[in-house]
């Protein structure tokens, strides 16, 4: 594993079946974005603290994800007219966790279980 270790996310799909869609811009709009905070969360987001307490006390110091690492989306909304309306919201919060997990692990090897999966929770799996 090199010093550089870093998560580079290049490229997600999202695929939905919310029933009837009357919007279905705005339920692209709504997935994506989940898409990119559950991806922050999955690699950068994480309460940072010492002896004193809470370190990442502001944006300046509490990582998230930067529009360096966004991934090109492509997202398919299943066209159901006439079906019931299912809901979609947060709908990509677990799966986006998993697939990006999963992405780490057929890459490397390494099942990390603990989130952040930061540099150094990549660099601390591979010496295990």
């Amino acid at each position: 594993m090199t010093e550089d270790a870093e998560i580079k996310l290049h490229r997600a799909v999202i695929a939905a079946d919310a029933g009837h869609c009357i919007d279905p811009n705005g339920l692209a709009m709504q997935l994506e974005g989940g898409l990119i905070q559950a991806a922050s969360w999955t690699l950068y987001e994480e309460v940072t603290y010492d002896a004193g307490g809470v370190t990442s006390r502001d944006w300046d110091g509490y990582p998230i994800l930067r529009f360096g690492n966004v991934p090109k989306i492509e997202t398919v909304i299943m066209e159901r007219s006439g079906d019931p309306f299912l809901g979609a919201g947060e709908a990509t919060s677990g799966p986006t966790i998993a697939a990006i997990s999963n992405a780490v692990y057929n890459a490397t090897g390494l099942r990390l279980r603990r989130l952040p999966l930061t540099s150094d929770a990549l660099k601390t799996a591979a010496l295990e």
